[in-house]
């Protein structure tokens, strides 16, 4: 029996913010304390939502991809070079979620059991990641309403387990506007994706909404339990708080499943991405690659420098998005037979550059908001010049 679509798409979008990167992302706001950590978690995930209905908005009324329907604004040449920065990011995530979920896994077993074999938790990470991506997009809807439900109702209990006790002082630098940003991050990381699921969608308003919703709540709930961790249970090791739980298998179920519900989607865009470069051809077996080099990296190559890897996803995709939606719901733009836009990739490099410049300063609303508003206003000057040189 198919799922009705905005099921599917809640479900989907509930198991990719249900991850233990976002429980450690939210481990990082502590030093701000309750109040003004939660926030910076809800005016980061906002702000970076309301960019993930449009951008999903995009593919649901396009039918493309995000990658792709960035011709719009970049032309075919320039979207080939977004698929390949997706690809190369996308890779990365899925190795870096590899890494994190069997890490704890490891840990967890070897605190229960004294066993320890972490080689043997990745390949079962990638494993299941690949047979997700196997059972494609729209028939993995049936399996996610078990994993997803089995992940809501243990994400309820391990948030009574983490919020007991007294709030304990974290020591660190981190401001509000940086952790805004941080907050925005994890939304911006899904931006070059959310029109790869969308794009199937009949009623592109609704589905559009609903993915940016469901990932906000659920996404903002882990952010929460991750500074949790830190402030009520004195303890930012995700694998330490599970074991010491006592949860046991449900322990085990919530690190293999909320990495799997989330690797998914990076491996299987990643094979998206790819078939913008072939026109079509090669999705689900690019996928399936991914996950296997992910693996292997994830083995052999442990990842660090995490907020990095956060903050250079934000360089490259806010100033896409920032002149896709000019292009889309300002000039009514929808050609995507352009060879090539010169004067958007022009202003992309400037988008980059000034995102880079505003990381460096600390505004209240991190560095998107700026960046977007001074780039938005290039975009439209240099429409307006374009116009008076045509007539």
């Amino acid at each position: 029996m198919k799922l009705p679509e905005t099921l599917n798409h809640g479900l989907l979008w509930f198991g990719a913010a249900v991850s233990l990167a976002e429980m450690m992302t939210g481990t990082l706001f502590a030093p701000l304390g309750w109040s003004k950590g939660l926030g910076a978690v809800i005016l980061g995930h906002a702000i970076g939502c309301l960019l993930l209905y449009f951008t999903g908005l995009i593919g649901a009324e396009t039918k493309m991809p995000t990658v792709r329907s960035g011709r719009i604004a970049f032309g075919r040449y320039g979207s080939y070079a977004f698929s390949v920065f997706n690809i190369i990011q996308l890779l990365g995530w899925t190795a870096i979620m590899i890494i994190g979920g069997s890490a704890v896994l490891r840990q967890t077993v070897y605190l229960h059991t004294g066993y320890e074999n972490s080689v043997l938790w990745t390949i079962l990470i990638g494993a299941l990641v690949a047979v997700w991506v196997a059972v494609g997009f729209k028939n993995v809807g049936k399996i996610n309403i078990f994993a997803v439900g089995g992940l809501l109702i243990l994400t309820i209990v391990l948030s009574f387990v983490v919020f007991k006790g007294e709030i304990q002082p974290v020591e660190g630098s981190l401001t509000f506007g940086a952790a805004v940003e941080l907050s925005i991050a994890m939304p911006l990381s899904w931006l070059p994706l959310i029109g790869d699921y969308t794009r199937e969608s009949q009623h592109p308003k609704r589905t559009a909404a609903v993915s940016a919703v469901t990932y906000f709540f659920g996404s903002v709930w882990m952010y929460v339990i991750g500074m949790g961790l830190a402030l009520y249970a004195g303890e930012s090791d995700i694998g330490v708080v599970l074991a010491a739980a006592c949860l046991g298998a449900a322990a085990l179920f919530i690190a293999l499943f909320s990495t799997v519900t989330t690797t998914f989607l990076d491996a299987y865009s990643a094979g998206v991405s790819f078939a913008n470069l072939t026109e079509g051809k090669g999705e689900k077996a690019f996928a399936l690659l991914v996950c296997a080099v992910a693996t292997v990296l994830a083995i052999f190559f442990p990842m660090d420098q995490y907020e990095s890897f956060l903050y250079l996803i934000g360089s490259f995709f806010v100033p896409m998005v920032t002149l896709l939606l000019m292009e889309y719901f300002v000039y009514g733009s929808r050609s995507i037979d352009v060879a090539f836009r010169w004067d958007n990739a022009v202003l992309w490099v400037v988008g980059f550059i000034l995102y880079r410049i505003f990381l460096s300063v600390d505004t209240v609303v991190g560095s998107t908001v700026p960046m977007m508003v001074i780039l938005a206003l290039l975009s439209a000057l240099c429409h307006g010049v374009k116009k008076k040189l045509a007539r």
